[in-house]
């Protein structure tokens, strides 16, 4: 692996570092206390939105990485074109050249189709390569995604069995001999 290739490899840190940030995100909405008659939770806003931050913040250097990638394909991809340009534009020159005999314009001709085929045959070798390489490190972007995706809907997945623990409370506010409204006003429980 080239220098480049590992200067933008997506490192498996960083996608642990955002995975942490985002169990904390989910930590401390998961243990929010809850707020009288409702069944919001209070959460610290600034504490949510610096850990929501700082994630965001580590994510984008897979996403440059793969921007990277499809930009250095594409300049690749451009290059190999204009080489094949010149080449074929040095074949149209020297052909026009030895247009003076017809057996050497014969001959010019399929240099130049010999050369035009070797290198859209290189063309396409260089493309595949670039393609294989960008699709690789996509694979490998894809495999940090899915793992955040699987961390959010964890969290989320836990956010949904707490609700239920709220809807006892509530129906415990209701009840009309009034034991359950001390439990709802004690700050200090759960």
């Amino acid at each position: 692996m080239g220098t480049a290739e590992q200067e933008y490899a997506p490192s498996s840190g960083a996608a642990a570092e955002v995975e942490t940030l985002l169990r904390r995100v989910a930590d401390l909405v998961g243990n929010a206390r809850q707020m009288p008659l409702s069944t919001s939770v209070m959460i610290n806003r600034e504490e949510v939105l610096e850990l929501v931050e700082e994630a965001v913040n580590r994510l984008p250097e897979e996403l440059r990485a793969a921007r990277w990638l499809l930009r250095e394909r594409q300049e690749f991809l451009t290059k190999v074109q204009r080489e094949g340009d010149d080449i074929l534009e040095a074949a149209r020159v020297r052909a026009e050249r030895m247009v003076q005999r017809t057996e050497v314009v014969r001959e010019a001709q399929a240099v130049a189709r010999r050369t035009v085929e070797e290198a859209e045959t290189q063309a396409r070798r260089l493309r595949h390569q670039a393609e294989d390489f960008c699709d690789q490190k996509l694979a490998q972007f894809e495999i940090v995604l899915d793992r955040t995706v699987k961390t959010v809907q964890a969290g989320r997945a836990r956010l949904q069995v707490a609700l239920p623990e709220h809807d006892e409370q509530e129906d415990g506010f209701l009840e009309e001999d009034g034991e359950g409204v001390e439990g709802f006003y004690d700050q200090d429980s759960g």
